[in-house]
This record gives C-alpha cells, sequence and structure tokens, in this order.
C-alpha cells in the first residue's frame, strides 16, 4: 500500500514519541496494517516493537482513545538548549583549590592518630 494510504499518512515522517501518541486512537486492523509496512520498508526495530506491543494491547481488550490520528499534543517549541553561562564567566573562584584531608581541619578524623 502506499504511503499516503496509510491510516497515519505522515506514517514515514514520523518521529517514534509522535508515533507512540497517534497511534493510540487506531483500531487494530489499523495498526496491523502500520506493522506490516514497517515491516516490508524501513524495518526500524523500535518502531516495529511499538506498533506489536499496541497490537497485542488492542487484542488483550484495550480500546482506542478517542479523538484523531492527525491530532497531536501541544509540544512545546524548541527551546535553546545550554549553560545560561557566558564564555568568560567559566572559571571558578580564584586561588588554590579547597584543600581536603589535611590533619588538624575538621573532617573525618585521621585513622594513624
Amino acid at each position: 500500500m502506499p504511503a499516503d494510504q496509510l491510516p497515519l499518512p505522515d506514517y514515514d515522517e514520523l518521529p517514534i514519541g509522535q508515533l507512540r501518541h497517534r497511534i493510540r486512537s487506531l483500531q487494530p486492523d489499523q495498526v496491523r496494517e502500520l506493522l506490516e509496512h514497517e515491516q516490508r520498508h524501513a524495518h526500524r526495530l523500535p518502531v516495529e516493537e511499538l506498533l506489536t506491543n499496541r497490537l497485542q494491547e488492542l487484542e488483550e481488550g484495550a480500546e482506542p482513545a478517542p479523538g484523531s490520528p492527525e491530532s497531536m499534543p501541544e509540544t512545546p517549541g524548541h527551546t535553546r538548549g545550554g549553560s545560561p553561562v557566558s564564555p568568560g564567566s567559566g572559571r571558578g573562584p580564584s586561588g588554590p583549590p579547597p584543600r581536603h584531608g589535611i590533619i588538624g581541619e575538621q573532617g573525618r578524623p585521621n585513622p594513624n592518630s
């Protein structure tokens, strides 16, 4: 079957996270159709596992979720990642590093004393 006639016309472009949501409203025969398409074409193991698990849930009595498979939950737009630290502020405090394990300083007692 041509990809544009699948239960999800944009199926081949969907990342697995969106696919996971979109298949929730499909009937068992529609999920089976996607699984067969996946096995004949891209053969992506994580997608095959997702579809197989959903098909099994449906065959064991789960009901398709209400709604349209074309609709998706709102996803936040791309946010700028990375550290808010500017390149010039990447240095820690100046001076020698803190001292650790020195006799007479607070901390664990010296086992040899």
